[in-house]
């Protein structure tokens, strides 16, 4: 190495030993690349790594299965009947909710599909339901089918919002546009938080407000925004949202997600719904009566008593979160990080590399192959060997996300030297 990059990366290095979040590095466990060293690993925006924390406290419940069987239930430090009453706090802080609005179960198009159930009331005038036209497929499968269940046609009430001609980014204008031309048609419009493709983070409050004047509820998919963004549900009345918690909330692979329901809707226990013994009152669950009565709470759509051990490692992730300080420590080193990353890009000489992310969005920044330098599928695979853990999208986008829980400064300088290395070859 050079003088001037070994003079490069020592001020890289102290930038890493000014960081007041550093330390929390070493709390998750970081996997080797396909090189055999350890990675540089900027996929949380798809799996999120492991906290070294996870491992005790999916024993511990383990361990009281073994010990007490069935009495698990009401005995222990964390007894199961409650168990997800002990993740609702430190939830809603990171979703900007009160406590009452959120409740951890199920999966993420689980809950999708149970807040159409109770939200998507079409009628002969109001039939459509609203969706980004790039949605991540399960959106797409979901809406579609609710439409069908209802008994109506995607093809005429399946509406899209999609940005300018020839553009992947959306502006408050291509939503009121939009609103103005299928309003008086939607019944509920579901957004990203994020836009997974793009890494885009949609002005959430504003589209809120603007769908509401319309009479229009509002729902929006978080899978890629909650652990990543500020976000202030109830403050910004959104009606419902979902999402998952194996991505930026580090809960391992298939772990239950989250739904929020705002306090005007969760509160009103005549809401129908698709119900289940656990949305039960909890006072006379078990007194095994058949009248349902709802919990006036976000609980009141529960279904069935959840699974303990990926609950336990909700909470050993949540419990991390906690201990940063939340989102807004969080937040602040994230904007730092992709800082970095967009001038670290900048000063690779004839790049290929566009970012297709808009800027002061959150963790993720979506790398879009545009010339024929090299094959976009040929640099990422290329970066895959050289150690560097990251996804790719078709047809032409690399997907990073640099993580400011377990991802540093350093990470990001290694990823542009590789990056240029590779670039600078020949063929």
């Amino acid at each position: 190495m050079n003088q001037k990059l070994v003079a490069q990366l020592d001020a890289v290095r102290e930038m890493d030993r000014q960081d007041p979040l550093a330390h929390f590095r070493e709390q998750f466990h970081i996997p080797p690349g396909a090189d055999g060293k350890r990675a540089i690993y900027f996929v949380g925006n798809s799996l999120g790594l492991q906290p070294t924390r996870t491992a005790e406290y999916v024993r511990n419940e383990l361990i009281n299965w073994q010990r007490l069987g069935v009495r698990g239930h009401f005995e222990g430090e964390y007894p199961w009947m409650p168990y997800h009453e002990f993740l609702t706090d430190n939830m809603a802080a990171l979703v900007g909710a009160l406590p009452e609005e959120v409740v951890m179960m199920n999966s993420l198009t689980t809950n999708l599909h149970l807040m159409l159930a109770t939200f998507f009331k079409p009628t002969k005038k109001r039939h459509a339901l609203g969706l980004e036209y790039h949605a991540f497929p399960s959106d797409y499968h979901a809406v579609e089918s609710q439409i069908r269940w209802h008994g109506g046609n995607p093809e005429q009430s399946l509406v899209t919002l999609r940005p300018r001609y020839g553009q992947n980014i959306f502006t408050l204008d291509d939503v009121e546009q939009f609103l103005t031309d299928h309003g008086k048609e939607v019944s509920v419009l579901l957004l990203p938080g994020v836009q997974y493709y793009s890494g885009q983070v949609m002005p959430i409050a504003e589209i809120t407000a603007l769908a509401h004047k319309r009479g229009i509820v509002v729902g929006f998919d978080l899978a890629h925004a909650a652990g990543n963004i500020e976000l202030k549900l109830h403050e910004w009345d959104v009606d419902f949202a979902v999402w998952c918690s194996y991505k930026y909330l580090n809960s391992g692979p298939g772990s239950v997600g989250g739904c929020f329901i705002h306090q005007r809707h969760s509160q009103n226990v005549e809401l129908v719904r698709l119900a289940g013994w656990w949305g039960h009152d909890k006072e006379t669950r078990f007194q095994m009566d058949n009248d349902f009565k709802a919990i006036p709470t976000a609980e009141g759509w529960q279904l069935s008593n959840p699974p303990i051990l990926s609950m336990a490692a909700i909470r050993a992730s949540l419990d991390v979160f906690a201990a940063a300080g939340g989102m807004g420590p969080l937040v602040e080193k994230s904007q730092k990080l992709s800082k970095f990353f967009r001038e670290q890009l900048e000063l690779i000489p004839g790049s290929p590399i566009r970012v297709l992310t808009p800027p002061g969005s959150g963790c993720q920044l979506s790398l879009e192959v545009v010339d024929d330098i090299i094959p976009g599928k040929t640099l990422f695979e290329k970066l895959q060997a050289a150690g560097i853990e990251i996804d790719w999208r078709e047809p032409n986008v690399i997907r990073t996300a640099p993580v400011p829980l377990y991802n540093s400064f350093e990470d990001i300088f290694q990823f542009t030297q590789i990056l240029k290395d590779i670039l600078d070859q020949p063929g």
